[in-house]
């Protein structure tokens, strides 16, 4: 059975995983293209699945935030074991408005928000001391106040022309439901496992 709505679909699956996955059930696996055209992957978590689709937020001077600079095109795997269920997006991604992330920034734990200052992701550090020493000098420069969001922490939101549901069934007979965007619409065909 199909749907006309996928990202409804997606949403619905995401909010029985919630009930199941006892830890992080909105992780995904973000695939991006690196600047030598190879692929890369990483966990990411999704903050937001309205009807533009997913975001997530990240360090813009990642590696990630680079690759996504450099090429917007991504794709992003949610697997739920307790339920067998996966959903495999495929897209192109856009930055947030910085409203928006704001809001979100604002609304995160504020060691979240201290880590986000304090560490450079993916550049090199000489020890684990380093980074504790810019999260202490951070704390201390922002004592009894609020932590603004950094200028290089934001987010993106993938707009999918993808999205795929896997569900797992015995003797690896697996459901599978691809939608296609054409010319604004979905568009559904059931794929053999």
């Amino acid at each position: 059975m199909t749907d006309a709505d996928p990202l409804g679909l997606c949403r619905r699956w995401l909010a029985e995983a919630e009930k199941t996955e006892p830890i992080n059930p909105n992780a995904a696996a973000l695939a991006t293209v690196r600047r030598d055209g190879g692929p890369a992957v990483r966990m990411v978590l999704i903050k937001d699945l309205g009807p533009s689709g997913p975001v997530f937020y990240t360090n813009l001077d990642s590696r990630k935030g680079d690759e996504l600079r450099h090429d917007q095109r991504a794709a992003l795997c949610l697997y739920w074991k307790s339920l067998g269920r996966q959903v495999r997006l495929e897209g192109s991604v856009t930055p947030v408005a910085d409203v928006e992330a704001d809001a979100y920034f604002a609304s995160r734990p504020r060691g979240s928000q201290i880590g986000a200052w304090a560490s450079h992701q993916s550049q090199p550090i000489t020890d684990r001391r380093e980074l504790e020493a810019a999260v202490a000098a951070i704390s201390e420069h922002h004592a009894g106040r609020a932590v603004p969001r950094p200028p290089h922490w934001s987010g993106f939101r993938l707009t999918a022309d993808l999205i795929e549901f896997w569900t797992e069934r015995p003797s690896r007979l697996h459901d599978r439901i691809e939608y296609r965007r054409r010319d604004g619409a979905w568009i559904a065909r059931i794929l053999s496992p």
